[in-house]
Order: C-alpha cells, then sequence, then structure tokens
C-alpha cells in the first residue's frame, strides 16, 4: 500500500489522488470485506504481541473532512481486537485550560505508552487545518506550527513511537450523498449537525490547508498516507494493510518465560 503514502518533499495535489481508486483490491466490496476479516484477526494477533513483548508502541493519525470515516474505521479496522492495549483519543474543541497552555499540550498527555496502539481520532493537525481556514490564529503564528509539529513527531519517534497517518480523502460529491443518508434514515439523525454544512462551505480551503499539511509533515518518521476514502471498504482495507506492514517491520518476538516451566506439573 505504500502507492497511497506521501514521500517526504513531495509537493501533494489532491487533484491527483482519485477518492474512489481500488486499484490494490479490484475483486469487488464482497471479496473486500471477506478479505477485511482475515485482516482483522491478523491484526489482532500483532496487537497481541505487541502488548506482550511490551517495546513498541504505535500512535495512528486520522484525519479527513466531515463524514469521511474516521468513526467507521476505528469500529471495522479494529474489529475483535483486545481493547486493552488499543486506546482511542479524540480532539474536539479545546477546554479553557487546554486553551492556557500550548496546542501541543493535550496531544502529548494522550501519546501511546509503551506496548499499546493509540489512535488519534482528529489530533494536533487541526491547529493547521480548522484553526487556519477559519483565522483563529494569526497565519505566522500557523506557518510557525507545521516545522513544530514535524518536530514533535520527530522526538516521538526518537524516543519509541512508531507513527502512522491517514488522511481519509472523499470527494465533494461523496459527502454530499453521506450527509442526506443521515437526513433521509431516522437511526442516523443524531450524526447530523448543521454545522457540517457551514463547514462545507469552506471545501476549497480545506483542501488547500491539507494540501500544505501533507506536503510539509510527510517524513520519514511519520509518513501521510492519502487513503481513498469513497468506498468504506476499501478505505478500511487500506488502514487494515498499511498497519500490519507498519507492525511486522517491527520484528517483534515473544518474551521467554521469567522461569524455567519444564518442571511444572499442573495436577
Amino acid at each position: 500500500m505504500n502507492v497511497y503514502r506521501i514521500l517526504p518533499g513531495t509537493p501533494v495535489d489532491l487533484g491527483t489522488h482519485d477518492p474512489r481508486d481500488n486499484k490494490n483490491y479490484p475483486d469487488g466490496k464482497d471479496s473486500g470485506k471477506a478479505r477485511l476479516k482475515e485482516l482483522n484477526r491478523e491484526l489482532e494477533s500483532l496487537q497481541e504481541l505487541l502488548y506482550a513483548e511490551g517495546k513498541h508502541k504505535i500512535l495512528v493519525v486520522l484525519q479527513g473532512m466531515d463524514t469521511s470515516g474516521k468513526d467507521g474505521a476505528i469500529r471495522h479496522v479494529f474489529e475483535g481486537v483486545n481493547p486493552q492495549g488499543v486506546k482511542v483519543a479524540s480532539f474536539g474543541v479545546p477546554t479553557r485550560e487546554e486553551l492556557d497552555h500550548d496546542y501541543l499540550w493535550r496531544i502529548h498527555q494522550r501519546a501511546p505508552k509503551t506496548g499499546e496502539i493509540t489512535i488519534f481520532n482528529r489530533s494536533h493537525y487541526e491547529d493547521v487545518l480548522v484553526v487556519k481556514v477559519r483565522g483563529l490564529a494569526p497565519l505566522d503564528r500557523v506557518e510557525r506550527r507545521y516545522a513544530q509539529i514535524a518536530d514533535f513527531e520527530r522526538m516521538l519517534a526518537q524516543e519509541g513511537t512508531t507513527i502512522v497517518k491517514f488522511f481519509l480523502h472523499i470527494s465533494k460529491e461523496e459527502q454530499k450523498a453521506r450527509l442526506q443518508e443521515r437526513l433521509d434514515r431516522p437511526e442516523k439523525n443524531w450524526k447530523f449537525n448543521p454545522g457540517d454544512l457551514v463547514e462545507r462551505g469552506f471545501w476549497d480551503d480545506y483542501i488547500a490547508a491539507y494540501e500544505t499539511a501533507l506536503t510539509r509533515t510527510s517524513t520519514e518518521n511519520a509518513p501521510w498516507y492519502v487513503v481513498p476514502a469513497d468506498r468504506k471498504w476499501y478505505r478500511n482495507l487500506v488502514l487494515a494493510n498499511v498497519l500490519i506492514e507498519t507492525l511486522k517491520g517491527l520484528d517483534m518476538q515473544y518474551p521467554p518465560a521469567e522461569t524455567d516451566l519444564s518442571e511444572i506439573v499442573i495436577e
């Protein structure tokens, strides 16, 4: 799935990334869903190994436009994985206390512990996305944050955190369809937020902000992946494959028993 990885220094034009792409799994939705079940089991085993070995920590960053499927990706990709070793951190509007600190203060507190996978559902990137688009901070302050974020992630990586970042890339047409579904289906009405329509009005500004963030902060230690997200099943396959490849790359081993077990007899 490295085809979706943004190499360091590569200018990102999201117009050249097809949100409906499924070239790495052309067999279709039903086959894709069956394959995801297999990947779920593999990810479950790798997460158990990560927890048992207790040497590594994984940070997964999920970003995307409203309705891009961050919640759904977490639910489907991590289905069956032991929740003891997987944490989800969601970042909304900062509290008064959080605003009294630097913008990375609340982020650092939620970084993963050793043996743990932590998923950021939105993240520190909101401070170069919504903050930039809605003019919530001076542009010169926002401009400094790209380097600060890259330095922060480099520090985490040097201290033993493996970082993978996913931008869930949906089309404006697909977002319209998903918002309409929330209006049309009573069981999904609770998901509809009129504020999403306000943010939709800034679509082009958000695309430009994402292109800048992806270009400036995809590094060797913390790469971005632009994930086609119009097809939910394919989005999930891409995430699962990247995570499995990442975990396998750690060359983890189960730790040996602390004592000789060969003489133990259980009556």
